[in-house]
């Protein structure tokens, strides 16, 4: 899928420049791509080194939290939730554990970890599936809860947020806590309608308000704040909430007698490689992205979207975020390049740059997901998978523009 996208940025802006060459006599427009190539390499590369050092301080500072047994702390909060909704997995069946160290791994940012353990969940499930070729109720809610980017600790994106330049890096972190919640809600209630899931089971009923009356606690806390003082209140409680984890972790490390400088070491050499690793392919779609937006094809999309918002008399800021949100679904490195490329076009203090960075920390990229770990276990249908992902994924959009516009509007 990726390889795909990647070539039609190149042929789209090559059939967008031929027409303006020809028609229009534009005779400019592939000096301008030229340009776009070398400038965006280069930027790529400049980017690339300066995350150095900030992933190595989060990607140090997430081992002291993996070493100090947080995610076990939160796998034996979150068994007795996906015992009820997963009905058809026994309640000691190492299914359950796999699925629940995932998900905890994925909330706090912990992707090398999260991925080789849901890869080991949806291989557990496949040892309870009547029907090996056909997903089960069981893997496609693992799915989409998966496909919903469940995220507490968006170490990434403040992370390229600090690089471009923003003046307070974690401004969107209460954000994206609440479009986050609304894409899983979302991924759930669309499952559990298709599979009958009984939501109104106590169990499940108290973990959901649980959550519901934390992200509501939030919006109530906020709705009656001017906002400029929302803004400097959202950004005193998300540094006070970032900083108290970092100290949570570093006192439980204290309390386990685990040695935190150096998993903070570990951790942070890990920071160093993967700074390294993703050059190539932070190169290759900035310069894809480059090429499309140099092209005038970006411009071109964009103008047309902001047609059919004109219609409806709506604001259409939230346009220039919008190559994000539809990448999202199909490529992370691709979402994550059009991100960094509307930060560095428009701000990352802009409302598009921010509402880029929210949408995403929202959802995770669906059918990345379900090609590696439905291909992992051999699964060809998908059944309800695709559809219920694509529903969640539209839910934490949705629900990050509007919560780009009351907190940045």
């Amino acid at each position: 899928m990726l390889n795909i996208i990647w070539i039609c940025f190149f042929l789209a802006a090559f059939c967008t420049a031929l027409v303006k060459l020809i028609v229009f006599g534009d005779q400019q427009v592939f000096a301008l791509l030229m340009e776009a190539l070398f400038s965006q390499s280069k930027s790529a590369f400049e980017i690339s080194l300066g995350l150095t050092g900030v992933l190595a301080l989060w990607l140090g500072i997430m081992r002291i939290g993996e070493r100090s047994g947080f995610i076990q702390l939160l796998t034996q909060c979150l068994t007795p939730l996906f015992s009820r909704l997963m009905p058809d997995v026994p309640k000691d069946h190492p299914a359950l554990g796999a699925i629940v160290m995932n998900i905890s791994a994925n909330a706090l940012g912990l992707d090398n970890a999260a991925t080789p353990l849901g890869i080991k969940a949806m291989k557990e499930l496949q040892t309870l599936n009547p029907s090996p070729d056909t997903a089960s109720n069981a893997q496609i809610l693992f799915l989409v809860i998966n496909t919903s980017g469940v995220t507490l600790f968006p170490v990434t994106i403040l992370t390229y947020r600090a690089q471009l330049g923003a003046i307070n890096p974690s401004d969107v972190f209460i954000p994206i806590l609440i479009a986050t919640y609304m894409s899983t809600l979302s991924g759930l209630l669309a499952v559990a309608a298709v599979q009958k899931i009984n939501l109104l089971d106590k169990v499940i009923l108290a973990y959901l308000a649980g959550f519901t009356l934390a992200v509501g606690g939030l919006l109530s806390y906020f709705a009656h704040l001017p906002q400029q003082e929302m803004l400097a209140q959202s950004a005193l409680m998300s540094n006070v909430i970032l900083f108290s984890l970092v100290i949570t972790f570093i006192c439980g490390a204290i309390y386990k007698k685990v040695n935190a400088y150096d998993a903070f070491i570990e951790g942070a050499r890990e920071g160093f490689q993967t700074a390294i690793t993703i050059i190539p392919y932070l190169v290759a779609m900035l310069v894809a992205i480059g090429a499309f937006r140099a092209s005038g094809a970006l411009d071109l999309l964009a103008d047309g979207a902001r047609s059919i918002v004109h219609l409806f008399r709506m604001d259409d800021r939230f346009v220039d975020a919008l190559p994000t949100a539809l990448m999202k679904p199909f490529s992370g490195s691709g979402a994550r390049a059009m991100m960094i490329d509307t930060m560095k076009t428009h701000g990352a203090d802009s409302f598009a740059g921010r509402l880029s960075s929210i949408v995403q920390g929202s959802t995770e990229t669906t059918f990345y997901v379900l090609a590696i770990y439905f291909g992992s276990v051999g699964i060809k249908h998908i059944r309800h998978a695709a559809t219920c992902g694509i529903i969640a994924d539209f839910g934490g959009i949705i629900a990050a523009i509007f919560v780009a516009y009351w907190f940045f509007g």
